[in-house]
């Protein structure tokens, strides 16, 4: 290397050290986090080539109800492969019902408005949502890194901030906002719904603001997705610790006033599921679950009391054109559909375990996908073959699906590594009667089984049927508790309890 090129590189080094200095002057980590999250997400979503997730077929489930609808000629040549940006917006009267129940359809109507209001009164621009979704991703991703890092040495601080760009800022997470897949509205929610406990658990912000961030965003995790519903249960259950955080009674009765309407929520959300939506998920529990990897398929299904001759359908999809039998025929609903439910099929593989380890292991394979193979990240108009995906700042990603091992076996062994790592502080807490210090380890167990429970929920409720994308909870949960778990062990917290505030002592709990 000549001089004149040592010399270049070592001023190009100097002033990103320089840079580096002055952000750290001004910014806490957290707020360097969410602004590098946001700076590069809005490079993806926002600068061409825009960055987004192709149609899959699941679009118009929610698109037309809320007033939008397909207005590119050529939409159908690209479902699967591209991006597409614009749509139309009904004039008159729009006669299409609601065929989901989804918390997603709030935000889509707002950015419905905002469209109409500052671009265009006809044309749907998808980006106006995404810009809804980032700035809130951008709020959550502050209050998670803040709940890591406040009170802490500056220089492990940013270190912190550093992963979390590197996590949270992969496109393969973020270009779910330029789409109208749920998964969006997936990823912001859960971001809250652990931060705020977090920021409670550490006495940091107002409690009460912390408590309703809490409730709200679970409440829109859950019934952002059917699939999500029992989530709430588990959410409601391990909300005891935030309700237990302090003894005030005005906390504690709209803690629990919070956790019972997200359990009645939940509950209801479950009840609802449209039966066409409930009579697909039982089709894919069966022919792309239980009979593929039976031994003898027409046994199983007698077992359930269901004729034999439908293990003809084994393998099969709902929505094949052309099939042995109609799937929505009343000898359908009267002799499969109605004779068996999920508790069923999750009996059956509970007396079944080489066939329930198996489908774990399968499952495990799609575990650590974020971003599903199926669906391509640009336009078609940028020039790119059908079902290309971006690599842009999303290298992390692509680590984690390429390097982690894809057995069941290795999900349970991280399961037990994180508990048991913490327990030692829980112990603690619990024994010193130091109930907001005992919130932690609940957390990050309650996001361990939701993550788990989306995988069992897949299994049971759809079989292997585009398993990649209903696991999408259990990449969520994995990214944020191995993202807190390797923070707290970076400051030397995982065997103990952080110092609290002096309000939030235990003597101060009893305030309201």
């Amino acid at each position: 290397m000549s001089r004149s090129e040592t010399s270049g590189t070592g001023t190009i080094a100097a002033g990103w050290k320089r840079l580096f200095i002055a952000a750290t002057r001004y910014a806490s980590p957290s707020l360097l986090a969410a602004a590098a999250v946001l700076a590069i997400s809005a490079a993806a979503l926002f600068v061409k080539p825009y960055i987004g997730m192709a149609d899959n077929g699941d679009y118009f489930r929610i698109l037309y109800s809320n007033g939008i609808y397909f207005s590119a000629p050529d939409y159908a040549e690209q479902y699967f492969g591209y991006f597409v940006k614009h749509y139309g917006i009904f004039q008159y009267f729009n006669e299409n019902g609601a065929t989901l129940t989804s918390s997603q359809s709030l935000f889509i109507r707002i950015a419905l408005q905002l469209n109409i209001w500052l671009l265009d009164a006809r044309t749907f621009d998808i980006r106006v949502q995404a810009a809804i979704y980032l700035l809130l991703y951008t709020v959550a991703v502050y209050m998670l890194v803040e709940a890591l890092t406040w009170r802490t040495s500056a220089k492990r601080g940013y270190i912190i901030a550093a992963a979390a760009v590197f996590i949270f800022g992969d496109t393969a997470y973020t270009a779910y906002f330029n789409s109208f897949y749920s998964e969006a509205l997936m990823l912001v929610m859960s971001l809250f719904t652990l931060s705020s406990g977090l920021l409670i658990y550490r006495g940091r912000f107002n409690d009460y603001a912390m408590l309703a961030v809490f409730v709200v965003s679970s409440l829109l995790l859950v019934t952002s997705k059917q699939q999500n519903a029992p989530l709430g249960i588990l959410i409601a259950l391990f909300g005891i610790w935030v309700l237990l955080a302090r003894s005030g009674r005005r906390y504690r009765l709209s803690a629990a006033g919070g956790l019972t309407l997200l359990l009645v929520v939940s509950i209801a959300s479950y009840v609802l599921i449209p039966q066409e939506f409930v009579n697909i998920n039982k089709y894919h529990a069966m022919t792309r679950g239980v009979l593929p990897d039976s031994s003898d398929p027409e046994k199983s299904l007698e077992r359930m009391g269901i004729d034999g001759q439908y293990s003809l359908l084994s393998g099969t999809i709902y929505y094949e054109p052309y099939t042995t039998i109609d799937v929505n025929s009343n000898k359908m609903l009267t002799e499969f559909y109605g004779k068996f439910g999920f508790g069923k099929v999750l009996a059956y593989y509970a007396a079944h375990p080489d066939q329930a380890g198996r489908m774990l292991n399968l499952a495990a394979k799609d575990a650590f996908t974020t971003r599903p193979e199926a669906m391509g990240n640009f336009e078609k108009s940028e020039g790119h073959a059908y079902g290309a995906q971006t690599n842009f700042f999303s290298l992390y990603s692509t680590l984690k699906k390429l390097l982690t091992p894809k057995t069941f076996g290795f999900l349970f062994l991280w399961t037990i590594i994180v508990v048991g790592l913490y327990m030692p502080s829980f112990v603690s807490a619990v024994r010193t009667k130091n109930r907001r210090q005992a919130v932690r380890l609940p957390l990050l167990l309650m996001m361990i089984l939701m993550g788990l429970a989306g995988i069992a929920i897949s299994i049971v409720g759809a079989g292997d049927a585009d398993l990649a994308k209903h696991e999408f909870m259990f990449t969520i949960a994995f990214d944020l508790v191995t993202f807190v778990t390797i923070s707290d062990a970076l400051l030397g917290r995982l065997w103990r309890n952080v110092p609290l505030r002096p309000d939030t002592a235990p003597a101060a709990t009893t305030a309201a």
